[in-house]
């Protein structure tokens, strides 16, 4: 690595992937994709063409690399062949509602009799309850299908063999030392599982027991459903399978990388009703990954968020236009009400953040009474991209503490999750690296803090209070143009584990900034060697040094450097390349 900033306005370290420095007056485009792809381990003429080229003929596994997917696939199958009734048990996030969806779709095309379970995040909470398992049992359930849940449900899994049910746990947060008594687990994390898939999400995970099961059903039907099962396209499920892999911040390597570039592709042929409608009330035609993130993904997460994941779910189910408009309306609204919640709650969060910062600690804890529940994963994330630092924000009712975290790179918040529900400083808990959930007695919650402090500076090592930012490339400002983003979208699907390239602009003077939005955003122009003009936006830095320095008028012709990434900018059907900025530095 190679130290380019020392100390930048935002106090960070910008460093440089060793190799990937780059003229851009006399370096071609291709050579800057060789570069970063080379920084991120990718060096080869093959690794490099089957990363450029993700398709799921390349990446596709045998399911039955998964340990106990055999056994898991030939339980399914012989649920399906004997008209048994199936249960699928999945979780309120767009993760678990797209896995849930895709077995549904499945089982019904092959007139299984199915049904269904999402809980209610403020009254059930995450994963199997007892209650729901009597329901299901009442209803006749002889198979229970768990989607993305059920690893840590040692209680309710038992509780439902105990019902004669046959259980079948798909799933893929970490385990604990103990596994469920169900006759299959399917999970890579788990200890003795040798697939290497550990980075799959929930949906990744259901789409491959999806696979194994029609492969063990084919010629096995009466001739009417053999019919039906040569007509099921796998393949038409993969928007589902992006969708919740995106939305649950995998990384996007191996086979998600394949998952999201073919689901895309997918998404954007609107096969699914529910989300073609849902695209149209959001007022976007194409897919993308932000599409897929930022846009369709906060619309049926809101459902779970404020009440019910059940619309979510019935909108990606439907086949009814009217029905599907009704539900996507419904969710368009619960996401803006949802936005207002969580603004007023980020407000008191950011306070508590603030005084973290101003003691040095390099993990964040933020807790309220009587938050809404269903938003501190938002918050959470909000900090930790604001802060830098593994944030967890939590509500307080009735004496008990629920939360949820998002951390940043090298520090697995899912472990530490874990540890401290063996050491009995939370009373439930799970995740994974990036995201974990957590529930505790009120009365621990210093106990929870001085806990989580501790770990993540274990984790971080020395010197965790310094942020250091890998940079992929240093240019000149004059070659960040609309040639330059054609060239490096060739490295997309971006997401965690791939993210867009992060550039240092260098030679930019400063022609003008200003406030824009809600009033924590700017935009402004910079001006290259050659004379050309660069507009920037920065998101959420008013009031930060970057910003102050930008609005201040005594500073226009300053020449700086500027971190961040390159965007297409499309208006009117005019593309102009523009910079995402996220922190300055002067005096190089």
């Amino acid at each position: 690595m190679k130290k380019l900033v020392e100390k930048s306005m935002l106090g960070q370290a910008w460093v440089l992937i060793d190799g990937t420095d780059f003229n851009a007056r006399t370096d071609l485009p291709d050579d800057l994709v060789k570069k970063i792809l080379a920084g991120r381990g990718i060096t080869s003429s093959k690794d490099i063409e089957k990363f450029l080229s993700p398709t799921i003929k390349e990446y596709m596994p045998d399911p039955f690399v998964l340990h106990d997917m055999e056994r898991a696939s030939k339980i399914i199958a012989d649920a399906v062949r004997q008209h048994k009734k199936i249960a699928v048990y999945g979780d309120y996030d767009v993760d678990g509602i797209t896995s849930t969806s895709i077995f549904v779709k499945y089982l019904r095309d092959l007139d299984v009799d199915i049904i269904w379970h999402v809980p209610i995040r403020e009254g059930e909470g995450y994963g199997l309850n007892v209650a729901a398992i009597d329901e299901l049992a009442a209803a006749g359930t002889e198979l229970l299908i768990t989607v993305d849940c059920g690893i840590s449900c040692i209680t309710e899994i038992q509780h439902a063999k105990e019902c004669g049910m046959t259980v079948v746990v798909t799933d893929h947060h970490s385990p604990d030392t103990v596994l469920p008594n169900a006759d299959a687990v399917v999970n890579p994390k788990r200890a003795d599982d040798e697939s290497g898939l550990t980075y799959l999400a929930g949906v990744g995970v259901a789409f491959l027991a999806l696979v194994a099961v029609n492969r063990e059903l084919r010629g096995t039907l009466d001739q009417d459903r053999n019919v039906k099962l040569s007509q099921i396209n796998l393949m038409d499920y993969l928007d589902l399978v992006a969708l919740g892999t995106i939305c649950d911040t995998m990384m996007l390597v191996g086979l998600n990388r394949a998952f999201v570039a073919a689901g895309l592709k997918v998404l954007d042929t609107r096969k699914n009703l529910g989300l073609r409608v849902l695209m149209d009330v959001a007022g976007v035609r194409h897919a993308s990954v932000y599409v897929a993130g930022f846009v369709l993904g906060p619309r049926l997460n809101a459902a779970g968020r404020l009440n019910s994941a059940k619309p979510a779910l019935e909108l990606l189910l439907t086949d009814n236009p009217l029905v599907a408009r009704a539900l996507a309306e419904k969710l368009d609204q619960m996401n803006k009400d949802r936005i207002d919640i969580q603004n007023a709650i980020m407000l008191h969060a950011a306070e508590q953040a603030e005084q973290c910062c101003k003691k040095g600690k390099c993990s964040l804890f933020v807790c309220g009474d009587n938050w809404h529940g269903g938003v501190m994963g938002i918050i959470a994330g909000r900090l930790k991209d604001r802060y830098n630092r593994p944030s967890c924000v939590a509500t307080k009712i009735d004496g008990v503490i629920n939360g949820s975290g998002r951390s940043v790179a090298n520090v697995d918040l899912g472990k530490i999750i874990h540890d401290a529900l063996a050491l009995g400083i939370v009373t439930e808990g799970g995740g994974h690296a990036a995201a974990a959930g957590f529930s505790l007695p009120a009365d621990k919650e210093t106990d929870f803090c001085e806990f989580l402090e501790k770990s993540v500076a274990a984790q971080l090592g020395e010197n965790p209070s310094v942020h250091q930012v890998v940079v992929d490339a240093e240019i000149d400002a004059s070659g960040a143009n609309m040639a330059l983003i054609s060239k490096l979208s060739v490295l997309a699907p971006f997401g965690q584990g791939n993210p867009e390239p992060e550039l240092v602009l260098n030679g930019a003077t400063l022609q003008y900034a200003t406030v824009m939005g809600n009033g924590a955003h700017l935009r402004g122009m910079v001006r290259t060697s050659l004379g050309t003009n660069i507009p920037f936006v920065g998101f959420n830095l008013v009031g930060t040094p970057v910003g102050d320095f930008l609005l201040d008028d005594a500073n226009t012709n300053s020449t700086i450097s500027m971190l961040g990434r390159l965007k297409d900018n499309e208006y009117n059907g005019r593309h102009t390349a523009q910079f995402m900025l996220e922190d300055i530095a002067i005096g190089r």
